[in-house]
């Protein structure tokens, strides 16, 4: 009996989606006899990548539009120029193509390549100032790690020898010193999910960039927690596993997907022919980090660890919190995608918000008072200052 009564309530539920993929099928098949459409194609090509090999033009695009759509026609600088177009001139909803143009281009000159549909519409991407692309080999995988270690590596490294400074805190001091740590923390949070939410906007309809977004970051927020609530059942059971330890892996975590946001920007710099931009994020960047380490240092100050233990923690920390950016000067100088970029500053973002929630219960627990007292909110507007400060040194 209540095998059958389970089976009930399952057809129930499912009777609803049933019906609804019913109707969802019959108006596909039939919405052109329902509604006359305008015989006017809806053609959309965006350029994902441009970049300039020797003697060569190349370009990534995708159809995001609703109907197919044919390039008939590609023109340099307003010039129609011959092109190679893989796997087909002819694209269906969401397909990509690579073109390729052979052009003997000129170093530092701007460049606009335009592509002319059959119904003679016209989509346009440009470089620039034109510099050859980073070829993927030892060399330049070499080049950009290095870039990622002196931007994400180093600088919280350096950060974290804060930690004897921290230890002796006391009292008010230690709440202080947490309340910088979230307002670093937010500071960050909020840079990601600015630059996530500039991307949003610029991508394509089609790919619906604020849902991304907000599966992104409400999926590692979700996550992140969960992870520290199973931290939390582990030190109940009598682990030997330490909360404060669990927040400082969470921040490293977070401090790492951004430092990996800001290597995709300046790997994209250096492919895109922004050189000169590259070289001034890579110094901005590098300052704008030194404060980091602080914020993974925080929380394990006091913790009474092993030598041994103590510098184990502390390099993986390090590693955990600027490597990320060794992947993302790969990644953006190789790879580069609007919605990759999109996805981590978004993973980032959520989970940076969730590690400031932790920041402000290891406050509270500390001296039974919020980051909201007077000394509190001392030390929340003087991360957030310090923040500040060190981001005009970077233009991004």
């Amino acid at each position: 009996m209540d095998l059958m009564d389970s089976k009930k309530k399952w057809m129930l539920g499912l009777l609803p989606l049933l019906l609804l993929a019913v109707v969802v099928v019959g108006l596909f098949m039939g919405i052109d006899k329902i509604i006359q459409r305008p015989d006017i194609p809806l053609e959309e090509i965006t350029f994902d990548r441009v970049w300039l090999e020797k003697d060569h033009i190349k370009a990534q695009v995708t159809n995001t539009g609703t109907d197919p759509v044919k390039i008939a026609q590609v023109t340099v600088n307003g010039a129609i120029w011959n092109a190679d177009i893989q796997p087909d001139p002819e694209l269906s909803r969401l397909e990509e193509a690579q073109i390729n143009i052979p052009y003997h281009w000129v170093e530092g000159e701007p460049y606009e390549i335009t592509l002319v549909t059959e119904t003679g519409a016209k989509f346009s991407g440009e470089v620039a100032a034109a510099t050859e692309a980073p070829k993927p080999n030892a060399s330049s995988f070499g080049l950009f790690a290095l870039i990622g270690v002196l931007v994400g590596v180093i600088p919280v490294l350096l950060g974290l020898i804060w930690k004897p400074f921290v230890a002796r805190l006391q009292g008010k001091g230690y709440t202080f010193i947490l309340a910088v740590t979230a307002g670093l923390l937010l500071f960050l949070g909020v840079d990601s999910l600015e630059a996530a939410l500039e991307l949003a906007f610029e991508l394509p309809e089609a790919y619906q960039g604020i849902g991304l977004l907000l599966l992104a970051g409400l999926g590692s927020f979700l996550i992140l927690n969960g992870i520290n609530e199973y931290a939390q059942t582990r030190e109940q059971l009598g682990r030997k596993w330490s909360p404060r330890l669990t927040v400082a892996y969470l921040i490293a975590f977070g401090i790492g997907l951004h430092n990996l946001g800001e290597g995709l920007a300046i790997g994209a710099a250096f492919t895109l022919g922004e050189v000169a931009m590259g070289a001034f994020l890579i110094m901005g960047f590098t300052l704008h980090n030194i404060t980091e380490g602080l914020a993974i240092v925080a929380p394990i100050a006091r913790e009474q660890i092993s030598s041994v233990r103590l510098l184990r923690h502390l390099f993986l920390l390090g590693l955990l919190g600027g490597s990320p950016a060794v992947l993302g000067t790969w990644i953006g100088g190789f790879l580069y995608s609007q919605i990759w970029s999109l996805v981590f500053l978004g993973i980032g973002a959520g989970a940076i918000f969730q590690v400031v929630v932790e920041v402000m219960k290891l406050a509270r627990s500390e001296r039974e008072e919020t980051l909201f007292s007077l000394h509190g909110a001392a030390g929340l507007l003087t991360g957030i200052l310090v923040m500040l400060v060190t981001a005009v040194f970077v233009s991004a």
